[in-house]
């Protein structure tokens, strides 16, 4: 990966939408060039897809929660259920196993805090081999992204 590949991601990074044709131009290269190098990034992974980033507020999600969940039970089958169930789960942003006193983090939206207290019940008390829920409930959310820092 060189500069200019560096280059690409950041610009399509922070557009997504940008055409090849712009990107081409923001890059002071020819269409043809530039539009292989993006294919290629495709291809080898390093572009996995592009999305609309939407605002969860004006779309009514106005709680956003981290979830710590502790698990009694460490073996592979209690494990494959989880992650079939969270994936499954369109309240779930992100998931991440972590180290420290709990086993996975959650990353929720929910429309407010009754819409929040029906997901807790009907979806993480329901998992078998829990042993703690420790919500934290965000009061304000001062930076988000997706973006990756890019040396270019």
């Amino acid at each position: 990966m060189d500069n200019v590949d560096k280059k690409i991601l950041a610009l399509l990074q922070k557009d997504g939408k940008l055409s090849n044709a712009k990107l081409a131009e923001k890059l002071n290269m020819s269409e043809t060039p530039c539009w292989r190098r993006v294919k290629r990034l495709e291809n080898e992974g390093y572009i996995e897809s592009y999305q609309a980033n939407l605002n969860k507020r004006k779309l009514g999600y106005s709680v956003l929660a981290f979830v710590q969940l502790t698990y009694t039970a460490h073996d592979t089958k209690t494990t494959s259920n989880f992650i079939d169930i969270i994936q499954r789960c369109d309240n779930v942003l992100s998931c991440h196993n972590i180290t420290g006193g709990a086993d996975f983090l959650l990353q929720v939206v929910a429309r407010d805090l009754d819409d929040y207290g029906h997901f807790v019940d009907t979806v993480l008390r329901k998992l078998p081999g829990i042993s703690d829920i420790s919500s934290s409930i965000s009061l304000k959310e001062l930076k988000s992204t997706v973006r990756l820092p890019l040396d270019c």
